[in-house]
């Protein structure tokens, strides 16, 4: 780096790019350094600057050292240092922040929310939206970077009704012509489950860039339209549009919902050969569940073998969920080996291989794990559900005694259970892992957060009026079947989405025809 008489903060501006262009920690401290010898160091503006450098060298805590020393912290100075917790997944210490600053603009009112939205909090940036639109005058709302942001959270949360509100505001404020705001469209309403709305605003662009394409093809793999997610991609090809990676990753799970092992297996020779698009971990892993899903375990195992990258998480936690589904122990075994190694603080892996011992009756191995999750100071993620009714979200977990219905709704599904039992309904009480008696199985079972969310749709929307659960973990085998029962039972259309795909219950059948 050259050094200069009288640097300038333009000259600083450019030094602090390149030490992010290169990649350069050690570039970075001496420009630093230099900055603070010669008074710049109180500049809000290259403050900023040196925190994005910080943030991009993955270095949190001297970003935050530069915040501190930082006399003057400006909206864009606090901004930044929104977005780069955000970037870390620091929403606690963003929200800190946030709450800090005596004036908020639209910048960083869209920075929080879309801290919110991108680390699994869609409810708080739901909330915070509309504090946003009591709070900011008419000239400075929402721009389309808040609307993306807010259509994720609506998405995430199946939260039609809100969804549906934010779609207006966008055709009032003009912002129907924004790309990404359209896409984000696509997206909502796919994963509300509306997809023929998604296809007629796709079909109703002047003009779609890949991300819209692959917004149509996530949304019907996940619904498990494999088929149709493939010939939407063929009809992206012949209109010109290159795929991108993520295409891939879309299809893959979609071949991997509906079950098309060949489809899937044919898309990703395709994929480096026809498209020069080198596979990435998230594809790997998508392939391992495609093979995996369909039972065919010892394929999927050599494909890991044969695999030119370390496979790392999320391609050994695809087999570990394979194994799960089918009670393959010995996989099981073998996947869980290599996630306690790579990321031994996360609890859900041990829970996968405690559930595959205990399908197949190995309670001295289920003991064993769960005194090893102990141990280790790990708790299980709790389940959660959520539900919209009357455009207010609900969120349920099985625990939860605070709801002013909670009684109520146990009563319903108490009754629920002993006329379903009349009609062949089997509670699945195997999910349990506990050496407890059948009854006292069968009440926690029944106390499942999406069956409260079930019995409070049951009691709250109308007959005609579907009703929409969300669920942060994979749908359990009972509270599967127990849906079906009542789909049936209460001639109800039932949608729940779970952290793998889309449930569609109608006349006691699901669409994923049992394979999830």
């Amino acid at each position: 780096m050259s050094e200069e008489s009288n640097p300038t903060q333009r000259t600083y501006e450019h030094l602090i790019l390149s030490c992010i262009h290169q990649s350069s920690l050690v570039d970075a401290q001496w420009v630093h350094r230099h900055l603070h010898e010669n008074g710049f160091d109180q500049d809000p503006f290259l403050a900023t600057k040196l925190i994005n450098m910080y943030s991009s060298l993955d270095l949190i805590d001297d970003a935050r050292k530069v915040f501190d020393k930082t006399r003057k912290r400006t909206i864009y100075i606090m901004t930044t240092l929104v977005d780069m917790y955000a970037k870390f997944g620091c929403v606690a210490y963003a929200s800190a922040v946030f709450n800090q600053m005596a004036v908020k603009n639209v910048v960083s009112w869209s920075a929080m929310i879309a801290c919110y939205a991108k680390n699994g909090k869609a409810f708080e940036a739901l909330k915070l939206f509309r504090e946003m639109m009591l709070k900011t005058e008419e000239d400075v709302g929402p721009n389309s970077v808040t609307m993306v942001s807010v259509l994720q959270a609506c998405a995430a949360l199946a939260a039609l009704e809100q969804g549906k509100l934010i779609h207006g505001y966008i055709l009032r404020n003009g912002l129907d012509t924004i790309l990404p705001v359209i896409s984000a469209l696509v997206t909502m309403y796919a994963r509300c489950g509306k997809l023929e709305v998604a296809q007629q605003v796709f079909d109703g662009m002047d003009k779609r860039d890949v991300v819209s394409w692959n917004s149509l093809i996530s949304g019907f793999g996940a619904h498990g339209h494999g088929k149709k997610a493939i010939d939407i991609f063929k009809d992206m090809i012949s209109c010109g549009i290159s795929p991108s990676p993520v295409s891939f990753v879309s299809l893959l799970g979609a071949c991997s919902h509906a079950g098309l092992v060949d489809e899937g297996r044919a898309l990703f020779q395709a994929m480096r050969k026809e498209y020069g698009i080198i596979p990435s971990v998230e594809h790997y892993a998508s392939m391992v569940d495609l093979l995996g899903r369909a039972n065919k375990l010892e394929e999927a195992a050599k494909f890991i073998d044969d695999m030119r990258i370390e496979p790392g998480p999320k391609v050994w936690g695809s087999l570990l969920g394979s194994s799960r589904i089918h009670c393959n122990v010995e996989f099981a075994e073998r996947a869980s080996t290599k996630l306690f190694q790579l990321e031994p603080a996360n609890a859900g892996n041990y829970v996968l291989l405690a559930d595959t011992y205990a399908e197949a009756g190995k309670w001295d191995e289920v003991k064993r794990v769960k005194k090893l999750l102990e141990s280790r100071g790990l708790q299980k993620v709790p389940g959660r559900s959520w539900i919209e009714v009357k455009r207010q979200i609900h969120s349920f977990v099985s625990t939860d005694e605070f709801n002013p219905q909670i009684e109520q709704l146990h009563a319903l599904l108490c009754e629920l259970s002993s006329e379903m039992k009349e009609k062949g309904y089997v509670p699945q009480i195997k999910v349990v892992l506990y050496d407890l008696g059948e009854e006292e199985k069968e009440r926690i079972v029944l106390g499942h957060s999406e069956k409260l969310a079930l019995a409070f749709g049951l009691i709250n929307t109308s007959n005609a009026e579907p009703i929409r659960i969300t669920k942060n973990l994979r749908l359990c085998e009972d509270c599967h079947s127990f849906t079906k029962f009542i789909s049936k039972f209460a001639r109800k259309e039932i949608l729940v989405r779970d952290v793998n795909r889309f449930h569609h219950f109608r006349d006691g059948v699901c669409s994923c025809g049992d394979y999830w």
